[in-house]
């Protein structure tokens, strides 16, 4: 039986510990490779040979949205498995879109990271029936939910932290940007959101649920 060689980027240390030790008592799988920063995931993919990836999103440096397309260029043959602690509805269909294989929520069963990590690294997406809806609702209707759901990933980022209340300072430091690239993405949102503030960016986001 072939062995699939699983790669993890998460940058808390028991998170990472604690899936190596499940993932490798499981038959047919071994960790290969671990990272702690979205730049670190880049470099394992390209130093080591791995079948799938678990990337969570926040992560310091670059993220783990920064880093999806990167792997994905440099590594176009694996399976990118998105772990966040993010709910489905945040992230997962613009990441999808980005070149992810799948997206499961860290409060998932470990069970089904394994079922995941199979279905991936035989070259199909995982898609739980949560971004099954999702996805199914926006091909129905390309803008059921309203403009937010045509954001990329990196501006859906941007929103939400302003959304909670984020001041541009702090989402450049978080997200290890420059304060200019965070003013052109918030100017970019109010227009594509139309809104006027950042009480109108947290109005939008409780309005539709966006904010936990």
């Amino acid at each position: 039986m072939r062995v699939i060689r699983v790669g993890i980027a998460d940058d808390h240390p028991i998170t990472r510990t604690a899936l190596r030790c499940y993932l490798d008592e499981q038959d047919g799988i071994r960790v290969v490779a671990e990272a702690s920063s979205g730049r670190e995931a880049i470099d394992l993919v390209r130093t080591h040979a791995v079948d799938v990836l678990l990337l969570d999103l926040d992560m310091p440096g670059q993220s783990g949205i920064d880093a999806l397309s990167m792997i994905k260029a440099k590594a176009e043959s694996v399976g990118v498995l998105v772990l966040s602690g993010y709910p489905e509805h945040q992230y997962a269909v613009p990441l999808i879109r980005n070149g992810a294989s799948g997206y499961l929520n860290k409060a998932c069963e470990p069970s089904e990271i394994t079922t995941a990590i199979r279905r991936v690294a035989g070259g199909a997406r995982y898609i739980t029936p949560v971004v099954a809806e999702l996805l199914a609702t926006q091909m129905v209707s390309p803008t059921p939910g309203g403009p937010h759901e045509q954001l990329s990933a990196r501006e859906l980022q941007v929103f939400l932290k302003l959304a909670q209340g984020c001041t541009a300072g702090e989402v450049a430091a978080e997200l290890s940007l420059s304060a200019k690239t965070v003013s052109t993405y918030r100017a970019r949102l109010m227009r594509k959101l139309q809104a006027h503030s950042n009480s109108d960016l947290t109005y939008y986001a409780l309005k539709h649920r966006l904010l936990d």
